[in-house]
């Protein structure tokens, strides 16, 4: 977890004056606990790019404490970045592999979107498929990957189940046991590896929450499972409120 970020880019150029991003560790990256160059996140710019990766890296380090929270999607992407270069394979192959067909989810097929227009349409529309990939041909990290519910169940119940599916452990019980604690904090929220951590009075639930209320929520206390699929709207209320009654 403390290794550099860097490390898995060892082609990548510095730029002049640039000494932030080279103490970037991979749990910043992780516990959205890296600064980045800009204000307010670039969409355009690192969705428009030829290579969303680097883009992303492009915006990475700057005059910003590391440590301080800055939840940022397209800073995700650097993750996708970082595990193909280390596993020498497709992201979409290692996930396939690795996750997909261990729970029976079929592999999502790569979905290459042209212009902010087909990407603005893939947001909104409700009958989507696949996985987004850059012109690189690598995945999204922070977005893009679409799941039916009973898909969604399977992730929430392997967490639920400390990383093991039918009798078969596919994600270790201590990855799953530390992504899902408390390592960094946004106002009253609490932030692990990905994970919100949304643990009341000791029952350890934890969720991912997407845009306009997509939800996995586990509640291990309760050995509850909830998935939300939902249309994409913008400013949608924050829909933690409604999984922290289940104390």
């Amino acid at each position: 977890m403390d290794q550099a970020v860097l490390e898995f880019f060892s082609s990548y150029s510095i730029k002049r004056g640039e000494k932030t991003i080279q103490r970037i560790t991979m749990k910043n990256i992780l516990t959205m606990t890296a600064p980045y160059k800009y204000k307010h996140e670039p969409y355009t710019k690192v969705y428009g790019s030829e290579d969303w990766t680097k883009a992303a890296l492009d915006l990475l380090g700057g005059k910003g404490k590391i440590g301080d929270f800055k939840y940022s999607t397209v800073g995700a992407q650097i993750l996708s970045g970082m595990l193909q270069n280390a596993t020498g394979k497709p992201v979409t192959e290692f996930a396939a592999e690795n996750l997909f067909a261990p729970l029976g989810i079929n592999k999502p097929a790569p979905t290459v979107l042209a212009g902010k227009e087909q990407h603005i349409a893939f947001l909104k529309e409700k009958q989507v498929h696949g996985w987004v990939v850059d012109p690189q041909g690598l995945p999204t990290a922070g977005w893009g990957l679409t799941l039916r519910l009973r898909d969604m169940l399977k992730i929430g119940d392997l967490c639920l189940n400390q990383g093991n599916h039918n009798g078969k452990q596919i994600v270790s019980a201590s990855w799953i046991k530390d992504s899902t604690q408390k390592h960094a904090h946004w106002n009253e929220y609490s932030y692990g590896y990905l994970w919100w951590n949304l643990d009341r009075n000791g029952n350890g639930a934890f969720a991912a929450l997407g845009d306009s209320g997509n939800t996995i929520y586990v509640n291990p206390k309760e050995q509850l499972v909830i998935a939300l699929a939902c249309s994409f709207k913008p400013r949608v209320r924050s829909i933690v409120d409604v999984f922290t009654q289940f104390t």
